[in-house]
């Protein structure tokens, strides 16, 4: 059997010759003293499984039972259509240097927002900035049908246009994850109403660092094509799926480890807070996922520059805007070689690599001094 991950081929090759060594033939198992012996390590090896399933059931059953409920204070609408919002975090900075701050288009956009404590977009509200983020909302029946076009071309373009409309400037575009590619796409076709971009753990290069999800496309691709087809949106089960196959080991490892913090401490409740934002995925359109995942995981079509939005290339090279890249070098969903060649394709770009992990550049301790303050000391530079 052929092992789900490349990188444990070795080690999977290595138990089953010591299995044949050590009693795993159907001959030293019929001797009395090794059939006992089999026996007693099969035994011990179902009370570890039946023991370890019972932690993580008590483990979860902990963290649904838990206080915490997230009650930050919620922004004004600034702009709507369809269900997508564009919400104002800076009514306090009304003068304040606007920011277009771009998300994924599969989570839910208060991962910026996740805590009082742990929100890039109060942190930049606490530097005089004027934030607007989207939020994209679940897909309706309109949405159901978007293509990428749709969202970029139409709603992000006009989200653009009321930031402008709103402030009287142009202004500086952030872009998170999936959010960096849409960043991009628009910057592509705008970048003379924006003042500079920031693309935060962003893709390129799909082809880099081996993505498991990649060797899968071939089972859902006929799923995804009758999906784009009959404008049906893909359930947000099949896209936790795909990232469960980066550590399909993560869920039990994270629990049990949630199991021995102090209920009522600070890390459970963190950790509570995250776990409900992982837990609150959207659906993603139909004809947009099969254009991500089967265009740019498989065919790595933003690398080899045929992405093309409404028609028009998406060109790091032709994006002359100042341009921070920011690279988590801890980040399994993006892995590092993935976003590192935006560093040398945008013209005037600088490059930032942080000790995290992909949500703990958002979402950790370490992110204010790590991301949000190299960041934000950028951003002055073209702010002023």
């Amino acid at each position: 059997m052929p092992a789900w991950n490349p990188a444990l081929e070795s080690v999977q090759q290595d138990l089953e010759r010591q299995l044949k060594e050590n009693g795993g033939s159907t001959a030293a198992r019929d001797a009395p003293d090794e059939r006992d012996a089999w026996h007693d390590f099969v035994a011990a090896v179902d009370r570890a499984i039946l023991e370890r399933s019972q932690d993580l059931l008590d483990a979860i059953l902990v963290y649904r039972k838990h206080p915490y409920r997230r009650e930050t204070e919620p922004a004004p609408v600034a702009w709507r259509a369809g269900t997508t919002s564009l919400l104002d975090y800076g009514t306090r900075n009304l003068d304040g240097p606007p920011v277009l701050v771009i998300p994924s288009l599969i989570n839910r956009f208060y991962i910026l927002d996740l805590k009082s404590d742990r929100s890039l977009l109060r942190d930049l509200e606490a530097r005089g900035y004027r934030p607007f983020v989207i939020d994209w909302g679940r897909p309706g029946d309109e949405e159901a049908r978007f293509h990428l076009t749709d969202y970029i071309a139409g709603r992000l373009e006009s989200c653009l246009d009321a930031v402008r409309a709103i402030t009287g400037q142009p202004p500086l575009v952030l872009g998170y994850c999936m959010g960096g590619l849409l960043a991009l796409a628009l910057a592509a076709r705008r970048q003379r109403d924006m003042r500079a971009l920031g693309l935060l753990a962003t893709p390129w290069d799909f082809a880099a660092g081996a993505p498991p999800v990649a060797a899968f496309l071939p089972l859902i691709r006929p799923l995804l094509l009758l999906a784009s087809d009959q404008g049906r949106v893909i359930g947000t089960d099949l896209l936790q799926a795909l990232f469960h196959m980066l550590d399909p080991m993560l869920v039990i490892k994270k629990f049990l480890r949630f199991r021995e913090l102090e209920a009522d401490g600070a890390a459970a409740e963190d950790f509570v807070a995250l776990e409900d934002w992982l837990n609150d995925g959207v659906p993603l359109a139909g004809p947009v996922a099969a254009e991500a995942l089967l265009g740019w995981y498989g065919e790595n079509q933003p690398a080899r520059l045929l992405w093309k939005v409404a028609g028009r290339t998406v060109d790091p090279g032709q994006i002359t805007l100042p341009a921070k890249v920011i690279i988590p070098s801890r980040d399994r969903i993006v892995p590092p070689p993935s976003a590192e060649p935006l560093g040398g394709l945008l013209p005037h770009a600088e490059t930032l690599h942080v000790p995290l992990g992909h949500v703990g550049m958002m979402a950790s301790t370490n992110a204010k001094r790590a991301v949000w303050e190299p960041l934000g000391a950028w951003m002055e530079e073209y702010t002023v």
